[in-house]
């Protein structure tokens, strides 16, 4: 299965979902859905299999990893969304937003919008996080976020060291 996942920079997502067991492929760029949401925004396309980690923990890990929360200025940049190929998925994913709604304190901005297209950050950018975690973004933006996944889903988190590209 494939979802789009925008939310915050791309490279931080990229990292984040490069980590978990179940995603096969991560591929890094820009989305953007149908008018009015047609503008270019930074996100990532996971592909993953639903028996190895269900669409619901994808969705949350996502949510807990990002700003979900919030109306900042950069939005249009960044936008707090799932992507998905099809109308029955998307109705799939605003139920799973709902009912993660109740772990939140303050309401969801996340949407969900259907993919019209994709297309990838230059070579250079693509698995920014494995290719120098020790930038200085890296470990400012990067490591936090990390740094939760171990501690709250290290169940779901690879196990053989190595990342999904």
């Amino acid at each position: 299965m494939k979802l789009g996942l925008g939310g915050g920079c791309h490279w931080c997502t990229e990292a984040v979902f490069q980590t978990l067991a179940g995603i096969s492929n991560v591929e890094q760029g820009f989305v953007r859905s149908d008018p009015p949401n047609h503008a270019w925004s930074e996100a990532v396309l996971v592909t993953f299999d639903p028996v190895a980690l269900p669409m619901e923990v994808l969705i949350e890990v996502h949510l807990r990893t990002h700003s979900a929360t919030s109306h900042h200025k950069m939005r249009g940049k960044y936008r707090s969304a799932v992507y998905t190929y099809d109308a029955g998925t998307g109705v799939r994913v605003a139920q799973i937003l709902h009912d993660l709604q109740k772990h939140f304190d303050e309401p969801l901005v996340t949407k969900v919008f259907t993919l019209s297209a994709f297309k990838p950050s230059d070579e250079r950018f693509q698995n920014y996080y494995l290719n120098g975690p020790e930038r200085p973004f890296c470990k400012t933006y990067i490591d936090p976020k990390l740094n939760l996944l171990r501690r709250d889903y290290a169940a779901i988190l690879r196990r053989d060291g190595e990342a999904a590209e």
